[in-house]
């Protein structure tokens, strides 16, 4: 499996100063600063001239002057919805992960199934909720139509940030006031019960998924990087719905413009099918995270990971594979 890694024999100094982006002021802040930790720490370790740059810092973009490239660790708006990434390409600094459209449409729950449901890939059914701010009890009319169970969620947030699963009535209004906290939009999703899984997304190929199980309601904030009881299985399925689910995955990280790396979310229901229920640009990569443990499946450690995702700037080709770097 390495050897589908040539990157990995790259010399640490042909990627000269790098920048490792973390922090923000999302909500998303503190599973940042974790991940982007992490990446310093394998950089540094693999004698990669890296540093850490924290975005909720008044100065931080003078300190982009005189690096080469940008490893992103931004989760959440500003780092992960395509603004970093207009400034980055502005700067002309090469950086990590799917470039402007890719990010944008990947944050953007709403556009995203929209682009999904287009062709074909399997999405749950939804309905776009707005709010408004002057008459909040117009939120339960709207969904009216829409048959409960349902997933509340904010259209343009990650890490399960203001998402909760609607059973009863009872449950809606402190679902829709939650997630209003973040968005005037947001995305009442048909509710799938069944297995979670996920799809990690490396150099233009799929990695054995990972199934997710927990105690909680949903695969939510808690069970992804507080719970010790959540348990993962990769791969978590067999060889032949394996090549199944990572074809549905690469065609709908591509379909929205995403390149690089990332990751893709899905739920398996009752009787067997997968539904796609969004795209993570810039994944987790702390201790709890998934994209680590799909890798390390295949034989690439954390540093290893690490290494080959920030390669991908030393070329235009996101699939940066494709170029021999030598016995």
């Amino acid at each position: 499996m390495l050897a589908d890694f040539p990157e990995l024999k790259i010399d640490p100094v042909d990627f000269g100063r790098v920048a490792v982006l973390l922090g923000g002021d999302s909500a998303e802040r503190e599973v940042s600063l974790q991940s982007g930790a992490a990446v310093l720490s394998a950089l540094q370790s693999q004698g990669i001239d890296a540093f850490a740059l924290d975005t909720a810092k008044a100065d931080w973009q003078l300190q982009l002057s005189g690096i080469n490239r940008v490893f992103n660790a931004l989760h959440g708006r500003g780092g992960e919805d395509g603004l970093i990434q207009g400034l980055l390409d502005s700067l002309k600094i090469p950086y990590t992960g799917s470039g402007v459209l890719g990010s944008a449409l990947g944050m953007d729950k709403l556009r995203c199934k929209m682009i999904w449901r287009q062709l074909d890939l399997p999405t749950p059914d939804w309905q776009e909720i707005v709010i408004d701010r002057q008459n909040f009890s117009t939120l339960e009319k709207q969904l009216e139509k829409m048959p409960l169970p349902v997933m509340i969620k904010p259209y343009c947030e990650g890490s399960s940030v203001g998402m909760s699963p609607v059973f009863n009535a009872v449950e809606l209004k402190p679902a829709l006031e939650l997630a209003a906290k973040y968005t005037d939009h947001l995305l009442a999703e048909s509710y799938i019960k069944g297995g979670e899984y996920t799809v990690s997304i490396l150099g233009g190929r799929a990695l054995p998924s990972v199934h997710m199980e927990t105690p909680n309601k949903f695969y939510d904030y808690d069970a992804k990087y507080l719970a010790n009881d959540t348990e993962y299985y990769c791969p978590g399925l067999d060889l032949e719905t394996e090549r199944l689910l990572g074809d549905i995955a690469l065609r709908a990280f591509k379909a929205v413009g995403c390149s690089g790396w990332g990751r893709v979310d899905f739920m398996r229901d009752s009787q067997g099918n997968f539904w796609l229920l969004e795209v993570n640009t810039i994944p987790g990569m702390t201790s709890h995270s998934l994209v680590p443990m799909a890798a390390k499946s295949i034989g690439l450690d954390f540093p290893m990971l690490v290494k080959v995702i920030l390669a991908a700037t030393l070329t235009g080709n996101p699939n940066i594979t494709t170029k021999d770097y030598g016995a």
